[in-house]
């Protein structure tokens, strides 16, 4: 009698299919994707979409910037953001230190007219008012307060709104009673309330170096004492003489 033959072995299933068949090209998922937002982005509802939005967007920049325009002059006030950092050094020095300094008059340049002059930006005079360095020094006053508040336990979140309402309005008062001034004694300029707003601003520099040192040596008693009532003194004197 012959043996049975023997049980045929069958080869086990992978997930990964078989090798032996043909396989998709790498890209073709891919290609497909592309092919498949290629298709969007070429719809003509899809194109009617994509021009309305870019319409609406460019018609509500020119409406924000005419708007804008009409109180502040957008060109004049990039000139007074035209600083270097050697310009920003060499003026928080001036503001500190203006006793010797000599000239004091502004730079002025002829147009390519040759018939109107101009004022040179800050970064090329250093007489030239600038609003970078009255922005952060205004900035860094509210943040240095609060925090030597802080230190002291008396920290509350209401003191930031608090200490820059105040200064804001400090400043507000200060330009309205140099635009009164200037009222009466009839001095105009194009580009003036922007020079108040910025001389107006570097008293902000002295008042950071009286706190930083009054907080330094005084031991946590604020800002009294006679070594903060001498940097106050020494500072206003300074911006005094400076402006």
């Amino acid at each position: 009698m012959r043996s049975p033959p023997p049980p045929s072995t069958q080869q086990p299933s992978s997930s990964y299919g078989n090798p032996y068949q043909p396989q998709a090209p790498p890209g073709a998922n891919t290609a497909n994707m592309y092919s498949t937002y290629g298709g969007f982005l070429n719809d003509p509802t899809a194109q009617m979409g994509f021009q309305v939005g870019k319409t609406a967007v460019m018609a509500g920049q020119e409406y924000v910037e005419s708007n804008f325009n009409r109180y502040i002059n957008v060109s004049a006030l990039k000139h007074y953001f035209n600083v270097s950092n050697s310009y920003v050094l060499s003026k928080l020095m001036l503001v500190l230190f203006p006793w010797r300094h000599r000239p004091w008059s502004r730079k002025q340049a002829i147009s390519s007219s040759g018939q109107d002059g101009y004022f040179l930006p800050p970064r090329e005079d250093i007489n030239s008012p600038d609003m970078y360095i009255p922005v952060m020094a205004f900035v860094t006053y509210i943040l240095l307060s609060t925090l030597l508040a802080g230190f002291h336990g008396a920290f509350h979140p209401e003191l930031l709104g608090l200490t820059a309402t105040t200064a804001f309005a400090i400043v507000i008062i200060e330009i309205i009673a140099l635009k009164l001034g200037c009222y009466l004694l009839s001095i105009s300029n194009e580009s003036q309330l922007l020079d108040l707003v910025a001389y107006s601003g570097y008293k902000f520099v002295g008042i950071i170096v009286t706190l930083v040192l009054s907080a330094s040596f005084n031991r946590g008693r604020g800002t009294g004492g006679w070594l903060g009532w001498t940097v106050f003194t020494y500072t206003f004197l300074a911006n005094a003489f400076f402006l």
